[in-house]
């Protein structure tokens, strides 16, 4: 063998895999066959957040006024905000090369295909060919823009999320099919930034899985800031020309359209797990995913796969959770396996949104008898300091046991909060318990002690 382990894809589940395996003193090599970093580093996770801080500066330039400074003729250089975040990707990306080489891990450039269990063929981007084996092998293919079958992405005027971070000029209209986290966030952005976006969710609520009132508060939010939210609505059709798109739709009142520069499709991603050798080698997939165990090996012995190519949430965080439990078991360890009723989702636009566990609706659909404690960052002196008073936190207890069952935020910052609510749930820390823990004051994190004072009525500021 030339390896013990081969991982193919280097995102942040592969990469993340690579390292925890050399750190566990397995001889290890990664297959990439564009940047290290994947997605995430160089068109997704990290350069979308330099672009939304981008726009939350600009934000606050325009409301400046509000905390008694006087900024005149202010300008965004939509080129240079673009530039700034793919000079950020790229450094992200140096940084995985360098851990890479700090933890002796092989790169191979290329893309690879299984042959056989143990064996993977690697293709240069000058055609040369040569086979690698391993004891065992990691499937990190990642993930894609999914598109619908009567709406073509054309990279021009019909776009996914890649060309939408690194358009050449702001574009004056623009339609955002889908309110997901990548719609969401590029919604506000372009927002902020000045186009006229009109935000397209064929659910009755934006952010559709996250609890109602979420939803509804962040509409509200997009509404105030001159965005139009159309809900309950399918795009039916789009008519392109060389100036922009006719989007064709239905919802509750009939059919309509809209003229727009940019249609950007933001229906979610489906798995790269095609030309990949699955076929060849009987890896068994099931909806255009590869099936695996709590552990992650598929039906191939020594074949295993994790993140967006393998069912479950496709975020990066849980993709470093499996990569990292899948290597741990193959190392000979005793990895606990990994809770997908644990797992925080964030949205990055402002105000930002972050929940974990089951929403209000999910919790009584379970026949949970809940607790449900309230607390705005209206009543928050910090939000209120900050100029941040929009949003609330929301959590859900079970009456009996005490047991948070889910947590919902939307407020800023809020994607810092979280984890709190998620080790919390881990430990099984029960309301009283959160009531009793002393939080620092000022803080946003106070709201989290005063949502859980308000579902036993002990709340103090309301």
């Amino acid at each position: 063998m030339d390896f013990d382990l081969i991982v193919l894809g280097s995102g942040p589940g592969g990469y993340v895999a690579a390292i925890r395996a050399s750190q566990l003193g397995l001889k290890t090599a990664i297959i990439e066959r564009e940047s290290l970093g994947g997605i995430c580093l160089n068109w997704g996770c990290i350069p979308t957040k330099a672009l939304l801080k981008s726009a939350q500066v600009f934000d606050y330039l325009n409301h400046a006024g509000d905390f008694g400074i006087n900024v005149k003729n202010h300008t965004a250089d939509f080129s240079a905000v673009v530039s700034r975040s793919r000079d950020i990707a790229g450094g992200m990306s140096k940084g995985v090369e360098f851990l890479m080489k700090k933890n002796k891990i092989e790169v191979i450039m290329g893309t690879g295909k299984l042959k056989a269990a143990g064996k993977l063929e690697v293709t240069d981007d000058k055609g040369g060919v040569k086979e690698i084996s391993a004891k065992s092998i990691i499937i990190a293919t990642g993930a894609r823009s999914r598109e619908l079958p009567h709406i073509q992405q054309n990279g021009k005027n019909i776009i996914g999320y890649r060309e939408a971070m690194t358009l050449p000029k702001l574009p004056k209209k623009i339609v955002v099919m889908g309110s997901g986290a990548i719609g969401s966030e590029f919604a506000y952005f372009y927002q902020t930034m000045g186009s006229e976006v009109t935000l397209i969710e064929y659910m009755d609520n934006i952010v559709p899985v996250e609890d109602e009132e979420v939803s509804k508060q962040l509409a509200r939010s997009f509404k105030k800031s001159g965005m139009t939210v159309m809900t309950g609505t399918e795009v039916t059709e789009v008519e392109t020309t060389e100036k922009g798109c006719t989007v064709k739709y239905n919802d509750k009142k009939g059919e309509g359209t809209i003229e727009c520069d940019i249609l950007l499709s933001a229906v979610g991603v489906i798995a790269n797990i095609e030309n990949i050798g699955l076929e060849d080698v009987g890896v068994a997939t099931d909806k255009g995913k590869i099936m695996v165990n709590e552990f992650y090996e598929t039906n191939i012995p020594g074949v295993f796969a994790i993140g967006d190519c393998v069912p479950g949430q496709a975020l990066a965080h849980v993709s470093s959770a499996e990569g990292i439990t899948c290597v741990e078991k193959i190392a000979g360890l005793s990895p606990e396996a990994l809770d997908y009723g644990n797992i925080p989702g964030c949205t990055y636009c402002s105000p930002e949104v972050a929940s974990v566990g089951m929403t209000e609706k999910a919790a009584k659909e379970a026949g949970h008898e809940i607790k449900v404690g309230k607390f705005p960052f209206s009543a928050s002196g910090k939000a209120k300091a900050a100029g941040h008073s929009e949003g609330f936190v929301k959590l859900i207890f079970d009456a009996k046991y005490g047991e948070l069952l889910g947590g919902h935020m939307i407020g800023h910052n809020v994607t810092e909060l979280v984890a709190e609510l998620v080790a919390v749930r881990k430990l099984e820390t029960t309301g009283h318990e959160i009531i009793k823990t002393v939080h620092p004051h000022p803080t946003m994190s106070e709201a989290i002690m005063e949502a859980a004072a308000a579902a036993y009525d002990e709340v103090i500021h309301l």
